[in-house]
């Protein structure tokens, strides 16, 4: 349950810390007085969209904090611990938001993000307001009430059902991947069998494109380098060249050799350089004999570069990459080719799970069914006690068979639709066609009721429901909410002065002005205060009547 709610900063609060009591907690005033703001605070720290127009004018950062006590076990509980946060039993959230835009989220005093609030808070707290009635106008939340009622047995199905399916995809890729049908195969074959032609044919070696670039980049150069190797072997060797320079110098340093160590060392390099000399000239007489290089392997060069390029953009960066490809493909091939016992195989096993699919479908169904009529029954009851006494209630299931059925959905094949009637002679019609606002409050509110103890929810909160809603109407939506409040606490925002008799704990939501500026302030009534709430929300004058009538109403319904 919802024990405390600070708010800061939010619209017109400047401050307000507000303890709940655990049964039928009632928040009224004057329309403006700012009730909706508290139900935009609570709204922000479950974790609603962020919006900075909600910070009090003048203020940096709007803080709201709500402290929950749950059960150690709870849904809410075991979510917390999933993400590393200790759950002893209480739950604090907090949540900040700056004027620009940045939002703070801790629970028990972990950061968390928006996501995640998210997922904890939806085991907490359900909110109902007037545009929530659109929730079960809906067809496809309609089929969600329905399994709320069946619980776990529904969520075992589902479960089931989600094994069954994601082994049923597992199996159709498989037989993608082996070629799918017959035909799938064939092209599948053609193709692998033209890529493993095409690289095989090509004859690739590993490194080949580097030596081939090494060898084009030498012919289109080959001019220019023969040039200069014929330069450079003519400084070294032709007559007054470097190898006759080099030769004169060792002569004249050998004539002196004998007189010194040093000279004759000198000597000796300068022989060596001789013979080095030489050698090089030879060498470079060689590289020039050497290139020659003709059209037709300048045209193979640039044919077989041209040949590996296109190899590169289908297969891989290199010739290992495509090497590799041409591998996997000769091993798929093997498998395609091998596939047709393995393909009916996977087909009798897809066939065996959509065969066991349709059965626990058509369980899912009859369980619905069964919890359905209960439902209708119970709704009836429920609405003839709130002043619709002809209403007529139904859940219309789609029927399928072995060829219509959906064999894909976890959710099984069902296409449920309420249908409703208010008024005697009067056919049945999809709910969203003929529920007038009045109606729906009350539809919602019955419905509410039978939930009360099957969604594990703690806390309930109900923004004017009971709207549209007076009369001996308006007694019976007390005795609703006194109902569900003995399980599920409740907050409601409300304008019913007899549903403010019933509560357990009154809320009085109303302005004041300071200093030239107004505050949304609230404040929990004594049994006094609250009967003069009463009388102000009946527009009777303050009287002993008007108080008595008030103190009856408060009376009547103390169980």
């Amino acid at each position: 349950m919802l024990n405390r709610l600070y708010v800061k900063n939010v619209a017109l609060i400047s401050e307000a810390d507000i303890e709940f009591d655990c049964g039928l907690n009632v928040l009224s005033g004057e329309t403006g007085s700012g009730k909706s703001v508290i139900l935009d605070s609570v709204n922000f720290v479950l974790g609603s969209k962020a919006d900075r127009t909600m910070i009090r004018y003048g203020e940096d950062e709007a803080l709201v904090k709500a402290e929950f006590t749950v059960e150690k076990n709870s849904e809410a509980a075991l979510k917390l611990i999933g993400y590393d946060i200790e759950c002893d039993g209480n739950i604090i959230i907090s949540r900040k938001l700056n004027t620009e835009g940045k939002s703070t989220i801790k629970i028990n005093g972990n950061t968390v993000t928006a996501g995640m609030l998210k997922n904890i808070t939806q085991h907490l707290v359900d909110v109902h307001g007037q545009s929530e009635h659109f929730f079960l106008l809906s067809e496809s939340n309609q089929l969600k009430v329905i399994d709320g009622l069946l619980g776990k047995k529904a969520e075992e199905i589902k479960n089931e059902l989600f094994i069954l399916i994601s082994e049923k995809k597992k199996l159709n890729s498989e037989i993608s991947v082996l070629g799918g049908n017959e035909a799938e195969r064939a092209r599948k074959l053609d193709l692998l069998e033209y890529q493993i032609g095409e690289i095989e044919n090509a004859d690739l070696k590993i490194g080949e494109f580097d030596e081939l670039r090494e060898r084009q980049n030498l012919i289109l150069n080959a001019e220019r380098i023969l040039t200069s190797i014929n330069n450079a072997r003519s400084i070294l060797s032709d007559d007054g060249g470097c190898n006759d320079g080099i030769s004169s110098a060792a002569h004249e340093i050998n004539r002196v050799s004998g007189l010194s160590d040093e000279y004759a060392r000198l000597g000796s390099r300068l022989d060596s350089l001789y013979e080095e000399a030489l050698d090089i000239a030879e060498t470079l007489s060689d590289f020039a004999d050497n290139l020659s290089i003709d059209e037709r392997e300048a045209r193979h060069v640039d044919e077989r570069l041209s040949l590996i390029k296109s190899l590169k953009k289908k297969y891989g960066a290199d010739e290992e990459e495509i090497l590799a490809f041409k591998d996997r493909a000769k091993r798929e091939y093997d498998t395609i080719s091998d596939s047709a016992a393995t393909i009916e195989k996977y087909k009798k096993q897809i066939a065996f799970c959509n065969n066991k699919i349709f059965s626990l479908c058509k369980h899912l169904t009859e369980l619905r069914k069964e919890v359905a009529k209960n439902f209708c029954i119970n709704i009836e009851n429920e609405l003839r006690t709130l002043n619709i006494p002809d209403a007529k209630f139904a859940v219309i299931f789609k029927e399928y068979n072995e060829s219509t059925a959906n064999l894909q959905s976890p959710n099984g094949c069902d296409e449920i639709c309420f249908e409703f009637s208010a008024n005697k002679g009067e056919p049945l019609k999809p709910l969203n066609k003929v529920i007038s606002g009045g109606e729906i409050s009350r539809f919602m509110l019955a419905v509410k009721t039978q939930l009360k103890n099957i969604n594990g929810i703690s806390t309930y909160i109900f923004d004017e429901i009971d709207s549209g809603i007076s009369g001996y109407t308006a007694g019976t939506v007390a005795e609703k909410f006194i109902d569900i409040s003995n399980s599920t606490q409740i907050l409601a925002v409300s304008h019913l002065p007899q549903v403010c008799a019933a509560s357990s704990a009154q809320y009085l939501i109303y302005k004041t002005k300071e200093n030239d500026k107004t505050y949304t302030k609230v404040k929990k009534l004594t049994e006094t205060q609250k009967i003069d709430e009463i009388i102000r929300l009946t527009g009777s004058i303050a009287s002993d009547t008007a108080r008595k009538h008030a103190q009856e109403l408060i009376a009547k319904f103390k169980h």
